[in-house]
């Protein structure tokens, strides 16, 4: 993205005599301004990001506890927490965007069990959950 504003601007862009005569060259001011706008760009586009997203949402403590109280399970690397946690995310988003399509049907923003029950049943992916809400 920047390089496309920065390709349309230096093309635009085309300084007087006086000016190409002060700084050497048109093409030396050329590419100060492709410099400058490009770091312009560069700015405009991390303001913009905001401060860095977590890559996991869920407490990666809490998952390792969970972990571990399985009996069967003695050590749990953080490697194998990641993974797990965002498993878990990837799962509780799928199945929660399903659950939204019954919502909306249903004239509703907000899920019920109901959307839940009506998402595990219809997609054959939930298939190993039919019975756990009951």
């Amino acid at each position: 993205m920047a390089a496309a504003v920065v390709a349309a601007v230096t093309t635009s862009v085309s300084p007087t005599d006086a000016e190409a005569e002060r700084s050497g060259t048109e093409d030396e001011l050329r590419d100060v301004v492709a410099e400058e706008l490009a770091a312009a760009a560069v700015a405009v586009a991390a303001a913009a990001a905001g401060p860095p997203n977590r890559l996991v949402k869920l407490p990666l403590a809490r998952i390792k506890a969970l972990m571990k109280a399985d009996p069967d399970v003695a050590l749990a690397s953080q490697e194998s927490v990641f993974v797990i946690a965002k498993a878990t995310e990837l799962f509780v988003e799928t199945i929660a965007k399903d659950a939204f399509v019954y919502a909306q049907q249903g004239k509703r923003k907000t899920l019920q069990r109901k959307d839940l029950d009506s998402a595990i049943e219809a997609i054959d992916e939930f298939a190993f959950l039919e019975g756990t809400l009951d």
